[in-house]
């Protein structure tokens, strides 16, 4: 294996955040950006978006005369898979499910993503953040998901 004088981790991270820090930076021009003094909606997202390409780039630089000395990690596959499926499992059921049960199985499987949790774990975790984000999203905000869906015949 080559060594090389850079690492690769941190440029590639680097270009990760100056290219969706420079996304919303330019989406930002799109609204009206007014004076510090006198900020429109776009002033926001146009400053954060601009740290963001400047953090980006102090972390690219950062990785410029540092070399990977760690071998690369394997692709967390059964990660991927879960977490790719846990957002096509909400998508395509939130309306037939209703809200409760789609955000505990998808926060039962997003917390198995994990090699460290244990499913005890992950059920307490999936049990809690569907009572919060029921709270928050269904109850405090309002939103009009039903809490069970016409599939269980509620």
């Amino acid at each position: 294996m080559a060594v090389s004088n850079f690492s690769t981790k941190d440029l590639v991270s680097g270009a990760m955040f100056v290219a969706a820090g420079a996304y919303f930076a330019l989406e930002a021009l799109n609204y009206e950006v007014g004076t510090a003094f006198r900020m429109g909606p776009g002033f926001m997202p146009l400053l954060l978006g601009c740290v963001l390409a400047a953090l980006g780039l102090g972390v690219a630089a950062n990785g410029w005369k540092k070399p990977d000395t760690e071998r690369p990690l394997s692709p967390p596959w059964r990660a991927m898979v879960l977490i790719i499926g846990v957002i096509i499992f909400f998508g395509a059921t939130i309306r037939g499910l209703g809200f409760v049960p789609v955000v505990l199985v998808s926060s039962f499987a997003a917390a198995m993503a994990s090699r460290l949790n244990s499913p005890v774990f992950a059920l307490l975790l999936a049990v809690t953040l569907t009572v919060l984000c029921t709270a928050i999203f269904v109850v405090g905000l309002g939103m009009t998901v039903p809490w069970f869906g016409p599939w269980l015949g509620m």
